[in-house]
């Protein structure tokens, strides 16, 4: 019963939510938009509002570093009754959240949930793995409460804020897109809501709120946590580096960074060319250390040129002892280069890891299919899977610790199936995300995958 429940909240959500956003306007008087002199003051005074009543529709306002802009979009609210007046008093006198460890957990979703384009099926499949970690949870004795809104790249995500239940969530997930995130976060700060952050965005957000978590590394930050894997993982390893000729690689950050790594610590290294004569290909590798190759480019059409130069060079010389050092890209790639991969040692620095061959992951595969009738959509990582990961991991973390989980490493609560998690404080702001792996393919044919 709770199974068909579960079902059939996701159609639910797909079809009548995309319709929330226009029904929360008839909540506001007006939708005012800032002209070049306008003040919070002014604006209050031309619509008979009181400041605080101007501020407390738009929330954005009440932060230290809120500048009113040309074109600014202003929520005005409609003017306050007695009966209003003291609903919101005995509002603010409403005792705080009871201990989240005893009671249901309020989860909230606040995501593209839709079927208009890629955004909103791939968010859907992310909120159905949050609804199989719920009934997974259910069974082991920990009660949610979900509440989902779709909120689209369009919706001024303020109007999802003041829907019913948003404020009661003891954590919510979400949003999807960079420009939602700060309104979203002024939300969970003054209603002490965790926010977790589930996929890649820009901005510095999680330095400035310490009340979200942010899953998804930045560039920069996989990029210097790869190098100083490889520094520590190749400690003997002579280096060469291979020009792919790729003029649209964006991997120079991390072959510049790791060259200039290798010159400090005074170690030598190589450089050639995939379109290198033999004799000048094969002479960029050393018979007396083991090589560890590192491609400029990502891509497969010069991943398959390398493994054939590869070849060929083993072929000549089968005491060249060689492994290779790639990018998370390849392991799109697994179904074609798996055998190449064992075959030459490869490193892959992630922080996830699809296992196609775990029975865990292929019970949740076919969990979903019987659900939903139709597989998770092919992509890396798996929208489904992530989300029943950071399901597990936060409201287990919430049930166990209660308002004082950080998900740190002393904090671990849950196995994953694709995505493991430990945070760390950025500054005085929020927790970042510092998983690291290692995904190695043996020449035994066997994968580890080492976490960092």
């Amino acid at each position: 019963m709770m199974r068909n429940i579960l079902r059939n909240m996701v159609l639910i959500v797909a079809c009548s939510l995309s319709v929330a956003t226009f029904a929360q306007t008839t909540q506001w008087r007006d939708i005012y938009t800032a002209k070049k002199k306008d003040t919070i003051y002014g604006i209050a005074k031309k619509y008979n509002l009181t400041v605080d009543e101007l501020v407390s529709a738009n929330p954005e306002m009440k932060g230290d570093d809120y500048k009113l802009k040309k074109g600014d979009t202003v929520f005005i609210p409609f003017q306050k009754t007695k009966a209003d007046i003291e609903a919101e008093r005995q509002k603010q006198q409403k005792p705080e959240k009871s201990d989240v460890r005893t009671r249901a957990i309020r989860v909230g979703v606040m995501l593209p949930l839709h079927d208009v384009d890629g955004d909103g099926r791939r968010m859907v499949e992310y909120y159905r793995g949050i609804l199989m970690a719920c009934d997974s949870l259910r069974v082991k004795g920990i009660s949610t409460d979900v509440h989902a809104w779709n909120v689209p790249i369009d919706a001024d995500i303020r109007q999802t804020l003041i829907q019913q239940g948003a404020s009661d969530c003891d954590i919510i997930f979400g949003p999807l897109y960079t420009k939602q995130v700060k309104p979203l976060a002024e939300f969970c700060r003054t209603y002490d809501i965790k926010m977790v952050i589930p996929f890649s965005i820009s901005g510095d957000d999680v330095q400035n709120f310490p009340q979200i978590f942010q899953v998804y590394q930045s560039n920069e930050m996989q990029t210097q946590e790869s190098i100083n894997a490889f520094m520590e993982r190749f400690p003997s390893h002579h280096a060469v580096f291979i020009d792919c000729n790729d003029s649209t690689s964006r991997k120079g950050s991390f072959t510049m960074g790791l060259r200039k790594q290798l010159e400090s610590k005074g170690r030598t290294f190589n450089i050639t060319n995939l379109q290198s004569p033999d004799d000048a290909f094969q002479k960029a590798f050393s018979r007396t250390q083991p090589n560890v190759v590192i491609l400029n480019t990502g891509r497969s059409p010069q991943l398959n040129q390398t493994l054939v130069r590869l070849d060929q060079l083993r072929q000549r010389d089968a005491s060249v002892a060689v492994s290779l050092f790639g990018y998370i890209d390849w392991l799109m790639y697994t179904k074609v280069y798996a055998d190449y991969f064992h075959k030459y040692d490869t490193y892959i620095p992630t922080n996830f890891f699809y296992n196609a061959n775990s029975h865990s992951t292929q019970a949740l595969e076919q969990n979903y299919k019987k659900w939903f009738h139709q597989d998770m959509q092919y992509a890396l990582p798996r929208f489904a899977i992530t989300g029943y990961d950071q399901a597990q991991f936060f409201l287990r973390g919430l049930h166990q610790f209660g308002a004082e989980f950080q998900g740190t490493k002393q904090q671990r609560v849950s196995s994953p199936m694709q995505t493991p998690f430990y945070f760390e404080r950025v500054g005085q702001g929020g927790m970042q995300n510092a998983t690291f792996m290692l995904i190695h393919y043996k020449p035994s044919k066997t994968i580890e995958a080492i976490s960092y």
